[in-house]
């Protein structure tokens, strides 16, 4: 899904399926992330992999809220 130009109405909530889905899944991470670092034996691998896809996923969120109300320029 490209982020150029113009989008119409059926673009414009498709974007907002796509980012509540990806915030949901951001947000049972960090619970799933917090849940991990309470265990005494957690596997660090897991968890950093566990952290990176929560960044990757910020990222992808702020990337597809930057497309559907971009900068007005002045």
């Amino acid at each position: 899904m490209s982020i150029e130009g113009p989008i119409g109405d059926a673009e414009r909530v498709a974007l907002q399926q796509r980012i509540v889905a990806l915030k949901l899944e951001h947000r049972d991470l960090d619970a799933a992330i917090h849940r991990m670092a309470e265990e005494s034996s957690v596997d660090q691998l897991q968890l950093t992999r566990l952290k990176r896809r929560k960044l990757l996923l910020k990222d992808q969120i702020a990337w597809l809220e930057r497309g559907l109300d971009p900068d007005v320029p002045a």
